[in-house]
């Protein structure tokens, strides 16, 4: 067996020899700065108090010279295991371009952040230490020297990132800082091995009635002989690959037998199977390779224009949001931070996660959760908002890494479609990228339509392949055509209230979103500014979007006007942020199947900004996360203005069917029933229902005092006549209890009258309390419970204290 001795922990750092030095460098010329691999150098320099925090303030401007500056890992290596026939430097990941040496040899180099990269070392090493330097070369040096090679290419972003093979939005994007890293970011270790190993297993396991595996197995070898690969499913075998000789490649096509399906959330069990390859050179066992995997088949009917995903051949309505990286430096991720993160979208009703095209392939810990959630994985690759070049000395990173990517990933049943790009394909005429130098050389196409395709074909037939999102299939559409496949709404927010989403059904929403700032702790932790104001400077630089506050104003506009103060900003567009999504969400359901899904820009942050997130950069949940439960509920209702009346959608995504009696009240504010209707429903498994609203019902005697009610079982929604500047809303008379218990509070809430989105916002209570609930609207003689909990005790009185607990009407009122 393989025997390895892991190379992560304290390395030495210091600013590379005879580079370039950037005047900020200088006092670090010849200094040995202890450094921790897996990392990066950001995150080293702040370890060591030589750099300040880059997410508070404008203090990312200040580390800017880092990405300028080329820069040197260092220790000594020693060969401490058995004897081995071949020894093997292996790196999971180098950030990005390096030169590599053992005592002094060059083993290589790299230019490829998204690669793993492997070295024979047999002959350099034995029990004396041998000092291993990994020399960075800046990114930005590489990227412009690329781009004087091939010649300009048009992007969306200031940065070069189109010009390696990089974390694209490292060097900026419109949600997050630019801070270039350079680092030894994923694990390395010597690895020693005799004879031959496992050099790569790729199982693609499907299911039709009985499971069914396609195993491909890839071998290393020192010498010719005669090897058998042994398959173990659950520990039984199910099959044996003979590789005679030097051959080094086997495949075979196994017959797993009766086994439980991998499903969906919402769709059945995410059924898991212990799948083991072991090479044997007669009864020696020489490596074993382990994963868990699953079995399932996945298909999107694209008929008449359509998208819709199949797994197991059922229709799945895709409840989906956009996955940024966690972190601008990604070295910190952990599984333990996956999972978290993972298990807020799945406890918010979430069924797929998007890994979008600017970022990385995530850690096998992001994967193996996601199959373990029964959570869906779209993946990118990772090309996004720019024109590549076609040409030497990316074309072959691109194969090489793609073709990695795709083995590595292959065991994932949550790993459900490959995606070309994100927004390349279509951003090209609208942006006028023909026009502008470099617009006419190569730009992609050829990735997206020849190269990825015909690698998703070979390596895994699996799965489904789509060339980017938006796409509409093929040029005789405008590739974010909405009749047509994957769409993106940004009118929608950059150019029109989000009251727009309902002008229209796309087949298939890949992206929509609507920006608010993170949490007042969050956002207070980041900007020091005093006073704090909407448009302070701090404020201003943790939003990164195009004129974003301006559209955060023209936004709260025409349903609130201004805000009074800053405190009502944060309400106000917190609450916005919701009814937008929840605007566009509930209207797309209701067209089911016609509309196939959604997708949320996005799910989280990298670091403190205002933005798209309904979890923000310090993990805090924005009032969208609530949200997000209840219109991603399997079971919903929700009032749809519709051929020129008013209809209760009945959104059924449970597998039976919905049968219950549908009722619809007009109110007043103080609960007064003005009018009502009744009906029996019986809405299928899997489909949506829509219920005129009795015009008796959806005319209002006193537009800016009623409002409507629908109540189907648990579910209920409401439907106001008139925006909320233009509404009377009384003092709820809001009376509130709070209630010691163990590790937090019970916050009871009574209203009197209408009581409309009441929120508490836990971080003003402690900044380590979290609730339960986000927006929560009181109808005349309701009542609620907010459960805030903490790791210490929290002050009961502070849930009084301004801005921790408020509603609508007050905020309105000030």
């Amino acid at each position: 067996m393989p025997h390895v001795d892991e190379l992560g922990g304290t390395w030495d750092l210091r600013v590379a020899p005879h580079g370039p030095v950037p005047e900020q460098a200088e006092a670090l010329a010849g200094v040995t700065v202890p450094a921790w691999v897996p990392g990066c150098v950001h995150t080293d320099l702040m370890s060591e108090g030589r750099l300040e925090d880059p997410f508070r303030d404008d203090n990312e401007i200040a580390a800017a010279w880092i990405g300028r500056t080329d820069w040197q890992y260092r220790r000594d290596v020693s060969w401490s295991g058995p004897a081995q026939e071949r020894i093997d430097l292996v790196f999971e990941g180098i950030d990005t371009v390096a030169d590599i040496a053992l005592d002094g040899v060059a083993l290589g180099s790299t230019r490829n952040m998204h690669r793993s990269y492997r070295y024979d070392v047999t002959t350099l090493l034995d029990g004396v230490p041998r000092p291993l330097t990994v020399r960075l070369t800046s990114a930005y040096t590489e990227a412009e020297r690329v781009r004087e090679l091939l010649g300009p290419r048009p992007n969306a972003y200031p940065g070069p990132f189109n010009f390696i093979r990089k974390m694209a939005c490292s060097f900026g994007w419109d949600w997050g800082p630019t801070l270039v890293t350079a680092g030894i970011w994923r694990p390395v270790r010597l690895e020693g091995w005799s004879t031959a190993r496992l050099a790569a297993v790729r199982p693609l396991a499907t299911y039709d009635g009985t499971g069914s595996l396609d195993l491909t197995v890839d071998v290393q070898r020192t010498r010719e002989c005669d090897l058998r690969a042994r398959v173990l499913l659950d520990g039984r075998e199910i099959a044996g690959l003979d590789l005679p000789g030097g051959a080094t490649v086997a495949h075979a096509v196994a017959d797993a037998g009766e086994v439980t399906p991998w499903s969906p959330r919402g769709h059945g069990e995410p059924a898991l199977y212990d799948l083991t390859v072991e090479l044997l050179d007669g009864d020696r066992t020489l490596d074993r390779w382990e994963c868990r995997t699953g079995f399932r088949t996945v298909a999107i009917d694209r008929t008449g224009g359509g998208f819709v995903f199949h797994v197991n051949r059922e229709p799945v309505l895709i409840k989906g949001v956009n996955w940024i990286p966690d972190d601008i430096f990604p070295a910190r991720m952990s599984r333990e931070r996956y999972e978290r993160r993972l298990r807020e979208a799945a406890d918010a009703g979430v069924n797929l996660i998007r890994v979008w095209g600017g970022g990385i392939y995530e850690d096998r810990a992001f994967y193996e959760v996601c199959d373990e959630l029964g959570l869906m994985v779209w993946q990118d690759f990772l090309f996004a908002c720019a024109c590549y070049p076609e040409e030497e000395p990316l074309y072959s990173e691109v194969v090489a890494e793609a073709r990695e990517n795709v083995r590595r990933l292959a065991p994932h049943p949550s790993l459900i479609t490959w995606c070309g790009n994100n927004e390349n394909l279509w951003l090209r005429e609208p942006s006028g990228w023909p026009g502008k130098p470099g617009g006419e050389s190569s730009w992609g196409e050829k990735y997206y339509l020849e190269t990825l395709p015909a690698i998703v074909a070979e390596l895994d037939p699996s799965r489904p392949y789509q060339a980017g999102s938006p796409w509409s299939g093929g040029w005789e559409h405008p590739p974010n055509d909405p009749d047509h496949q994957t769409h993106h709404s940004w009118e929608v927010w950059n150019r029109q209230d989000y009251t727009h989403y309902r002008d229209s059904a796309p087949r298939f929403v890949a992206e929509f979103g609507w920006q608010a700032p993170p949490a007042w702790t969050t956002l207070r932790d980041a900007v020091s500014d005093e006073p704090l104001l909407p448009d302070s400077p701090g404020v201003l630089h943790h939003q990164k979007a195009e004129d974003g506050n301006g559209k955060l104003a023209r936004g709260l506009a025409p349903h609130f006007g201004e805000p009074a103060s800053t405190e009502a900003w944060h309400y106000l567009t917190q609450l916005n942020q919701v009814r937008a999504v929840r605007t566009g969400v509930e209207h797309w359901r209701s067209h089911w199947p016609h509309t196939g899904g959604t997708i949320l820009w996005q799910l989280n942050d990298l670091w403190p900004v205002t933005s798209w997130a309904a979890i923000d950069g310090a993990g805090r949940h924005k009032p969208l996360s609530f949200a997000l439960r209840e219109l991603y509920a399997e079971r919903a209702v929700t009032i749809q203005p519709r051929d020129g009346g008013l209809v209760v959608a009945v959104l059924n995504d449970h597998a039976e069917e919905w049968t219950a009696t549908l009722l619809i009240e007009r109110q007043d504010t103080g609960g007064a029933v003005r009018a009502t209707a009744t009906e029996r429903v019986s809405v299928a498994g899997r489909s949506v229902a829509l219920v005129p609203v009795p015009a008796a019902v959806a005319d209002f005697g006193d537009p800016v005092a009623e409002l409507l009610v629908a109540r189907l079982d648990a579910a209920r929604a409401l439907w106001f006549a008139v925006e909320d500047r233009d509404f009377s809303y009384d003092d709820p008379a809001l009376t509130v209890d709070v209630e010691p218990v163990p590790c937090g509070l019970d916050v009871h809430v009574h209203a009197v009258g209408l009581a409309r989105d009441v929120l508490l916002q836990p971080d003003r209570v402690h900044p380590e309390a979290v609730v339960d609930r986000g927006f929560v609207t009181l109808l005349a003689g309701e009542s609620t419970v907010f459960h805030v909990r903490a790791p210490v005790e929290l002050d009961a009185g502070l849930v009084k204290a301004p801005w921790v607990l408020t509603d609508l009407p007050s905020v309105l009122r000030r």
